[in-house]
């Protein structure tokens, strides 16, 4: 497999950024193993979903990040789950937690957003994971289109687990007003679930038509990390992308 592009400041300002999105089950696996595989990949973002949500949930998410040399940027209980993470090269401008409508008898569901900006770029974030059920699933896919839209940044990233594959209507809605990054520059594999034998593409980064995607897929071959960490961290495989943000926009 290629090398993935390392982040970057060129000289005009314009920015080249490694994001992460990853289900990381709440914590319950090996979470050595998990934190191996986050800061191999060296992730500008991370874009986590099920993250821990009761007790000490604050604590969990913050040992997490110091384990890879990340901070928390937003989300976690707050947001029902999904979760955000950044290196130091992210300067944060501002970050909201967002409930979505509940349905009587289905899991809460909500998006962890930012506005953050790197180099000379300024790009809005959601982190979402979407429900297990199809109508309340296609539903909260137009609500994150429009959570997107609100940000009102030159750039949007919007990345998480979709809970379903890119024939399903909701992953359909995404990717027909937003770049999927793994069909736009494939690098390596596309399913992620189940880590221990992946057949389905239900985790994915998404990306305004002005950001330019350099690379997007799961991670292979990362130093210090072993298969055994990939299959043991979680219940799903993690999908990095390369993005360019051009500056000034």
């Amino acid at each position: 497999m290629d090398q993935l592009p390392k982040s970057r400041t060129e000289p005009d300002g314009s920015a080249v950024i490694r994001v992460l999105s990853y289900n990381i089950r709440s914590l319950r696996d090996d979470e050595e193993a998990l934190a191996r595989v986050i800061k191999a990949c060296e992730p500008d973002l991370v874009f986590v979903q099920e993250a821990p949500r009761f007790f000490r949930w604050r604590k969990h998410a913050a040992r997490l990040a110091a384990k890879c040399d990340l901070v928390v940027l937003g989300g976690g209980a707050t947001a029902a789950g999904p979760l955000l993470l950044c290196s130091l090269r992210v300067f944060v401008e501002r970050t909201q937690d967002v409930l979505l409508p509940r349905t009587p008898g289905l899991h809460r569901r909500g998006f962890a957003t930012a506005v953050v900006r790197i180099g000379g770029a300024r790009v809005g974030l959601v982190s979402a994971h979407l429900s297990l059920d199809r109508s309340e699933r296609r539903a909260q896919a137009e609500l994150l289109l429009k959570r997107v839209a609100e940000l009102d940044t030159p750039y949007g990233i919007a990345a998480g687990d979709v809970n379903e594959e890119p024939e399903g209507p909701a992953f359909g809605a995404l990717a027909g007003a937003l770049q999927d990054c793994w069909s736009v520059a494939p690098w390596g594999d596309g399913p992620t679930f189940p880590a221990s034998a992946p057949t389905r593409r239900v985790d994915a980064v998404f990306a305004t038509p002005g950001v330019e995607v350099l690379a997007c897929g799961v991670p292979a071959g990362l130093p210090g990390v072993s298969s055994t960490d990939l299959r043991s961290a979680t219940d799903h495989l993690p999908v990095l992308a390369a993005l360019r943000l051009a500056a000034g926009r």
